[in-house]
């Protein structure tokens, strides 16, 4: 005998597509193909190298302490691990590093360098730094300055995806510079008056100045840097996605567009 079938189950047929009250519990990324940047991620590893045996020439060559506690080291410093985890994400196709700390580790490579060229290279600024003894030196600081920063620049540009940066974030960028102000203040007054390197730059340099120009000359170079840091944000909004084919995770999810 055939059990009776109860009144409360609707019939199949009206079940056939209607939409699922659930997600579906398989991941998206079990559906789609993971993609190796091997180009990128060779790129931003040579970039991590370059940076490192700058620094590291660096550190052999003066003093450690004083070589620390230079704003170019830091952010070289920092812009070495970031390239490092980034050029390994894009060998083995795992999400990219978070944008905001990304940015913000372009911001600072590229403040440093903008600084040493405008401010402590060229000859006519009221802040000029003595040129390097040369040598080993003079390498190092054009590493540093020039080539680290033009490719972190690159690397931002050809190898990320764009719209990735907010305005929002521009204001918690500022920290880390106004951190190093309070960081350089604070050991020009832990050393000796008269001792050479008291102040690692010239226009934080209390002893020449006074409190009230260095300060002067820290809001100054805090708007600036807040201006270049909207820049960035904007460029970032407007530029090409060179990576349109691939997706900000690193998979892809279909044909290369284009």
């Amino acid at each position: 005998m055939t059990a009776p079938i109860p009144r409360d189950i609707p019939d199949l047929p009206a079940l056939q597509g209607a939409p699922a009250l659930l997600p579906s519990p398989v991941p998206a990324t079990a559906v789609v193909t993971p993609v190796r940047r091997p180009v990128t991620a060779a790129f931003r590893l040579l970039t991590a190298l370059a940076a490192a045996t700058a620094v590291t020439v660096e550190l052999l060559l003066g003093s450690p302490a004083e070589v620390l506690s230079r704003f170019t080291i830091q952010s070289g410093i920092l812009l070495i691990l970031v390239m490092t985890i980034s050029s390994h994400r894009a060998w083995t196709a795992r999400h990219p590093l978070p944008p905001a700390l990304t940015g913000a580790t372009l911001l600072y490579v590229v403040i440093a360098a903008l600084v040493h060229h405008l401010l402590l290279a060229d000859a006519s600024s009221p802040f000029a730094a003595p040129s390097p003894p040369g040598g080993w030196h003079t390498i190092t600081h054009q590493i540093l300055h020039t080539a680290v920063p033009i490719a972190a620049l690159t690397n931002w540009l050809l190898l990320t995806a764009p719209g990735d940066l907010h305005l929002r974030r521009t204001a918690t960028w500022l920290i880390y510079p106004l951190a190093y102000l309070a960081f350089s203040l604070a050991r020009g007054e832990l050393i000796l008056p008269g001792t050479p390197g008291r102040y690692l730059y010239l226009f934080l340099d209390v002893d020449q100045h006074g409190y009230k120009s260095v300060l002067a000359n820290a809001l100054l170079l805090g708007l600036a840097f807040y201006a270049l840091a909207v820049l960035l944000v904007a460029l970032d909004h407007i530029r090409p996605n060179p990576v349109r084919h691939r997706a900000k995770t690193g998979f892809r999810l279909g044909p290369p567009v284009g």
